[in-house]
């Protein structure tokens, strides 16, 4: 099936500029949605993981299905301030100042293997630095699994971990 078909194409998106690549159109044709997590369990199911790590808000859409289609447990990486009770943070640069992802205290246990899951690898600044966040709160992290990979941001390079993609598309 060709999945990149699913996939629409949203200029100038959310600035001027930008070209938005929006998995909703995806996420609408069930059997390319079928077609896509089977793909992405094949790819993590050898990386033996414990819990699926998603990152927001996307990421929570492919991380959730994931886990329950291959038995695992599911945790949400947010952006600070989003997640009820105790957190572990970790701070990282963007291009014009910082962001925090967090996970909430207690969710991982150390040792665990936590496969990070999203929707797309662009740049891997918000993607390196959840690695480091489930590193820091005692994960093992394995691999990365993305529905979608833009070619030529340099993402795939900024992760020291292997990342999976279904799709590699032109940035």
């Amino acid at each position: 099936m060709d999945l990149a078909s699913h996939i629409r194409h949203v200029p100038d998106f959310p600035k001027p500029g930008i070209l938005f690549y929006d998995i909703s159109t995806l996420l609408a044709h069930s059997d390319a949605w079928r077609e896509t997590i089977d793909r992405m369990a094949e790819a993590i199911r050898p990386m033996q993981p414990d819990l699926l790590a998603g990152i927001e808000s996307r990421g929570f859409l492919a991380a959730a299905p994931l886990a329950l289609a291959l038995g695992k447990g599911f945790v949400m990486v947010r952006k600070r301030g989003k997640l009820p009770g105790r957190t572990v943070s970790h701070a990282y640069a963007l291009e014009y100042g910082e962001d925090v992802v967090e996970v909430q205290e207690g969710m991982i246990e150390p040792g665990q293997r936590v496969v990070l899951v999203d929707d797309l690898l662009a740049t891997g600044g918000t993607a390196s630095a959840a690695v480091t966040l489930l590193r820091k709160v005692g994960a093992e992290v394995p691999g990365a699994a993305f529905i979608i990979e833009l070619i030529g941001l340099g993402g795939r390079a900024r992760l020291d971990v292997p990342t999976e993609t279904v799709l590699q598309l032109e940035a």
